[in-house]
């Protein structure tokens, strides 16, 4: 193989020849220009990995493309990889695993497979399943794991969040499909989540390699807007009356005169009624606090009267128990037993029976009602957290009767405990007001007081 001073001139001097030709360069050892027939060109290192020596094979790597790099720059880069070869690197071999690699979507299929899905539940398992295959996958998928740059992360966070901005202003205005992009900041935060975790899990697991950067660590999150909504004193009460009309004599219709099909509506009869089972949920979903699925999942088998207490054996925080006040135990002592579950669903009492899928329907026909737009079921949990904060209740007697794992979930609701506080406030200010009046009253008198 011929050898030559490499330079911009004699780049330019060189052609193609019959056969692949290589022209070493005399001051880099192992750094050449590979030259094909066909006229294309590469920059190369060939080296002996390890101790090297003539028992060793030479492994050839290309650097780059003498179109896109020039000669100082591929020698400079040559140099660099010789350095990493006296280290004990071997390049060549590292690209080829690299290569080899996982793409992220096997990455994230395993940790999925081997992670979620055996120490997750089943709805958290299918939460992470949506956000990465409607979001992650099509962005990520087919690129490989070990390539991913923390700006692809970014870039990834940034167009999720943009498209809870676009779904927004979409429904704005009139909309021509039902089909709507599924995003926004709270969405894209998940994205970077499910990705860091992902990612540590394979380094772990040594599906990475150690030392591997994770790519979605250092992405600053976007600010999430808190969503509880505590309910008052009064609309409590509509919610109590719209519950006692739905259950009695029903919600009427709001049926809009200026509809087309408005004219089929029947005119007798124009009001909805709920069944006894779903007015105790929602009920029992207010006197206990308790989350959705664990009232709509509840078997009577885990219903204890006696001792007023539901003895549930699988909740979001594991084993649970939830005491039962008054009201809520007179509620499932007056609901008709149907099936195995309290809450009775249209397959109840057959060999096939599954719980309620949801409250979705009656829940929007009762806010209604009650003049509560925008109130979620879950907002009942809040409100009942509200009640007991409001009522005297501690932080840690809270978290028992909410069945919280962590204090620190707990403490979002310690903003609500403000009579101490108010208290705290009115007496000094009573201090400054009589001091501004003239009216100056001893430290020892005001302690009496």
């Amino acid at each position: 193989m011929p050898t030559i001073k490499i330079g911009r001139r004699t780049l330019a001097a060189i052609k193609p020849a019959a056969r692949p030709t290589t022209f070493f360069d005399t001051d880099v050892r192992g750094f050449g220009l590979l030259v094909r027939p066909s006229g294309a060109r590469s920059w190369i290192l060939e080296y002996r990995p390890g101790a090297g020596g003539r028992g060793v094979s030479k492994r050839r790597l290309v650097i780059g493309d003498p179109e896109t790099m020039t000669p100082e720059t591929a020698r400079r880069a040559a140099k660099d990889m010789l350095a990493d070869v006296r280290k004990g690197k071997d390049p060549a071999a590292e690209r080829a695993e690299e290569r080899r690699a996982e793409t992220v979507k096997e990455i994230l299929d395993a940790w999925l497979r081997r992670h979620v899905d055996t120490k997750r539940k089943g709805s958290t398992a299918a939460l992470y399943r949506q956000i990465i295959d409607t979001h992650i996958i099509p962005a990520l998928g087919t690129k490989r794991a070990l390539a991913v740059t923390k700006q692809e992360v970014a870039r990834l966070h940034e167009a999720v969040a943009t498209k809870g901005k676009q779904k927004r202003k979409a429904e704005a205005k009139p909309r021509a499909s039902r089909v709507t992009p599924r995003g926004g900041t709270y969405v894209a935060n998940r994205v970077v989540a499910l990705l860091s975790a992902a990612f540590n899990w394979a380094a772990d697991a040594g599906l990475l390699p150690d030392g591997h950067r994770n790519p979605a660590l250092g992405i600053e999150k976007f600010r999430e807007q808190a969503r509880e909504r505590y309910l008052t004193s009064e609309e409590l009460a509509r919610l109590g009356a719209a519950l006692h009309e739905a259950e009695t004599v029903g919600i009427p219709w709001e049926v809009d005169e200026t509809k087309p099909k408005a004219k089929h509506t029947p005119k007798q009869n124009r009001s909805t009624m709920l069944t006894p089972h779903v007015v105790a949920a929602l009920r029992l979903l207010i006197f206990t606090g308790a989350r959705l699925r664990e009232i709509l999942n509840l078997r009577w088998a885990d219903v204890d009267l006696e001792r007023g207490a539901l003895f549930l054996p699988d909740s979001k925080t594991g084993r649970k128990t939830v005491l039962l006040s008054a009201p809520a135990v007179e509620i499932l002592e007056s609901l008709p037993r149907v099936g195995s579950f309290v809450i009775a669903s249209e397959s109840a009492g057959t060999a096939e029976e599954q719980p309620r899928h949801d409250l979705k329907k009656p829940w929007a026909l009762v806010t209604r009602r009650a003049g509560l737009s925008g109130l979620r079921i879950h907002d009942l949990r809040h409100s009942f957290a509200s009640f007991a904060v409001g009522g005297g209740v501690g932080l840690p007697l809270l978290g028992g009767l909410l069945g919280h794992a962590d204090v620190k979930t707990t403490q979002r609701y310690a903003h609500l405990a403000s009579d101490p506080l108010r208290r705290a406030a009115n007496a000094t200010a009573e201090t400054i007001a009589g001091v501004l009046h003239g009216n100056v009253v001893s430290f020892d008198e005001r302690r009496r007081a």
